[in-house]
């Protein structure tokens, strides 16, 4: 088993339930790991997920204002799938970077895996 892995991905979106997270944004870090099953040689890109399709899918999505990075996840996992048969589970991590509280020092996050 291969994993491809995708590692901080960095997007400004418009994701949170509140107001200011709609108008301003925020920054975000997105991880996605795709295993895929194989143990032949791989030799060439049809053996194997194409890391720039994932990004296009994660970029795409990402620019989709939604509520909850919970659905975020779980609609990257799921469009990586639809476009890479070959996977075996995603697991995807967002971050949001700078959470709208005063009292939160750090970034909060979601991680989703989903086996297909």
């Amino acid at each position: 088993m291969f994993t491809i892995s995708l590692i901080g991905l960095q997007f400004h979106s418009f994701h949170g339930i509140y107001e200011e997270e709609k108008l301003l944004g925020n920054l975000y870090e997105v991880n996605v790991d795709v295993m895929v099953d194989g143990n032949e040689p791989v030799t060439t890109l049809s053996q194997t997920v194409n890391y720039e399709s994932v990004y296009a899918i994660t970029a795409q999505r990402m620019a989709i204002p939604t509520p909850l990075l919970e659905t975020v996840a779980q609609d990257l996992a799921n469009l990586i799938y639809a476009a890479e048969k070959r996977t075996s589970s995603v697991k995807v991590n967002i971050q949001k970077k700078y959470p709208p509280f005063a009292t939160i020092q750090g970034a909060v996050g979601v991680t989703y895996k989903k086996e297909f």
